[in-house]
């Protein structure tokens, strides 16, 4: 069990009544915390115009964690390709590892605007995703109905998203062609239609590695697959799709240079407390606050468990929310480690991905070091 690393992803929670200045202190004390407590991987999600959340860039908050670290693996969870340049990325990455070499996971993200639609629900491949009956997998793992991404993705909100983050008329090139030009540019084997050559300063030659997040089988695990690079899919956003993002990517692998096999990392969103009450108790702002984000609101501040009470609900916010606070791993270290087994075995996982959120910092930090401890005595 402890053979399978546990990682972490981090969004910079900001908690009701605090500030994004506190948020990042937070976050880079945990990443602090939780290298002392044996993860192997801290990663930082982007996000934008959310209230309740201060990851804008993962590349400047990588550059504050990595000076207060020393040994953990940092990552992005993941740069969001829609809005942005191969060689902008590159570059950002290569300064990274200039300063601080070797230790960075450069995480790739078709979201935010990218020209290649959302992948239709994938077929089963015929004798490799186990079965689900009656929502359930053999081992346990809940697939709950897939959750329709379509009202949000055609939001005013999300439009603004677009149009705040791009430049007037520009367009975003294929995804896939996007990943070989990252690819090229780090390798430093670049050359253009004209025959010119494009060599990154810092960038080239960089020690990261190169990981792809999807959310289903299509372009994001065909790109890892058939790049022959590490793949992560996410059932703490997509829990109905993370069994046929995995096998996608499976199916679409070719060996590299990098990775002789397919190397999947799967994340859960998780809280941890010394009982199952209190830790019930410390994760009752989740539904609100995924509730914000699937009515394209953004992430609210994350309530305190009083406010969380206090919040007026109705039965479509419940379904709204379902798959994901049904799928939340949410108890004692023992309790939670029991549901990452399950996940870790019916996904065929390498890796472990934890997200965790609370209103106080403190019960967020015990949260992985409880499990962390669980972790290692199996």
């Amino acid at each position: 069990m402890a053979n399978t690393p546990l990682g972490v992803l981090d969004l910079v929670p900001i908690s009701s009544g605090s500030t994004a200045a506190q948020a990042l202190r937070n976050s880079i004390d945990l990443a602090k915390q939780t290298e002392s407590f044996g993860y192997a991987r801290y990663w930082f999600a982007e996000h934008h115009l959310n209230p309740g959340v201060a990851g804008t860039s993962p590349a400047v908050v990588l550059a504050l964690t990595a000076a207060a670290t020393s040994t953990i693996r940092l990552g992005s969870g993941a740069v969001l390709l829609g809005h942005r340049t191969p060689l902008g990325t590159v570059e950002e990455f290569g300064l990274l590892d200039a300063a601080f070499p070797g230790r960075f996971d450069l995480g790739l993200g078709r979201s935010g605007g990218s020209r290649t639609p959302s992948a239709a629900p994938q077929p089963a491949l015929a004798g490799t995703a186990p079965p689900v009956v009656d929502g359930y997998t053999a081992n346990g793992l809940r697939i709950p109905p897939r959750f329709d991404f379509a009202p949000l993705l055609k939001s005013p909100r999300f439009a603004l998203h677009r149009a705040l983050l791009q430049q007037p008329n520009a367009q975003t090139p294929e995804y896939v062609d996007q990943i070989a030009d990252i690819l090229a540019l780090l390798a430093g084997t670049y050359v253009d239609g004209n025959g010119q050559e494009a060599h990154v300063v810092p960038g080239e030659g960089a020690e990261v590695q190169v990981w792809i997040l999807g959310s289903s089988g299509g372009a994001s695990a065909e790109a890892a697959g058939g790049n022959g690079l590490r793949f992560a899919t996410n059932y703490h956003v997509s829990p109905a799709t993370v069994l046929e993002a995995a096998e996608g990517y499976r199916a679409a692998f070719k060996p590299s240079t990098e990775l002789d096999a397919p190397h999947v990392g799967v994340s859960a969103d998780v809280v941890v407390a010394e009982t199952e009450e209190r830790a019930r108790e410390l994760a009752s702002g989740y539904g609100a606050w995924v509730r914000s984000i699937r009515t394209a609101e953004g992430a609210i501040q994350f309530p305190t468990p009083e406010e969380a009470r206090a919040l007026p609900w109705s039965e479509a916010d419940r379904a709204l929310v379902a798959d994901r606070v049904e799928t939340q791993f949410v108890g004692t270290a023992a309790q939670v480690a029991d549901q990452l087994e399950v996940l870790r075995d019916a996904v065929g996982a390498d890796e472990l991905i934890v997200t965790t959120i609370t209103h106080d910092h403190a019960d967020r930090v015990a949260s992985y070091r409880l499990l962390a401890e669980e972790w290692a005595r199996r």
